[in-house]
């Protein structure tokens, strides 16, 4: 396992945006930065493998909010299907590490902090299996995924990615109890936009 890299992480950045109308929910922005920026930039600054930036939808944009960061593209042409083939194509793409991050795109609250308390707690428990950050009966993001594992999550033609392998086989999962909202909030619809850019504004 010589030269292998530590962490390495998978952005999704795939979606259509159903819910949030005809705006690219990733492209908004948050305290003046697009938001998939702001996500790939702290696993950028994390991560010490090249972030691996899963694109679909509006690709050329996504790439111009990234420009500059170190990252690495793949387009999952087949995208507007569901996350679950961004995912593979992101396990596929992405370099070897002894623990890969599987981040969605609209995790704005998500920091170099969160990241490290997350990998905290994987390296904590038991290496070898998914660690899924939950509160209570909430499961949040992201996901921990060990090496060994990732050819499991593609194994499966029919149903590939994290969701259907992880409720399938619980005994592989380490559920980790956070109660920090950087987990679990994702914005799907103008409401949460607007929810969240009010409890950000700068006060005063």
């Amino acid at each position: 396992m010589d030269g292998m890299y530590d962490t390495a992480a998978i952005v999704l950045a795939a979606g259509l945006s159903r819910r949030m109308g005809a705006v690219n929910k990733l492209l908004i922005e948050i305290n003046g930065i697009p938001m998939i920026r702001a996500t790939v930039s702290a696993c950028a600054e994390f991560c010490d493998a090249p972030v691996t930036v899963v694109t679909g939808h509006q690709a050329h944009e996504i790439k111009e909010a990234l420009d500059g960061l170190d990252v690495r593209f793949v387009h999952n042409p087949d995208f507007a299907s569901g996350q679950a083939g961004s995912v593979v194509a992101g396990l596929m793409a992405a370099p070897e590490a002894r623990a890969t991050l599987v981040v969605l795109g609209d995790q704005p609250l998500l920091d170099c902090a969160a990241l490290e308390r997350l990998l905290e707690a994987h390296r904590a428990g038991d290496q070898t299996r998914i660690t899924i950050p939950v509160n209570g009966a909430d499961r949040g993001n992201p996901l921990v995924i060990p090496l060994a594992l990732k050819p499991s999550l593609m194994a499966d033609k029919a149903n590939p990615g994290c969701r259907r392998f992880t409720l399938d086989h619980p005994e592989m999962v380490n559920r980790v109890e956070f109660t920090d909202p950087a987990y679990f909030i994702d914005l799907d619809t103008p409401d949460d936009v607007r929810s969240l850019q009010k409890a950000v504004a700068p006060k005063g």
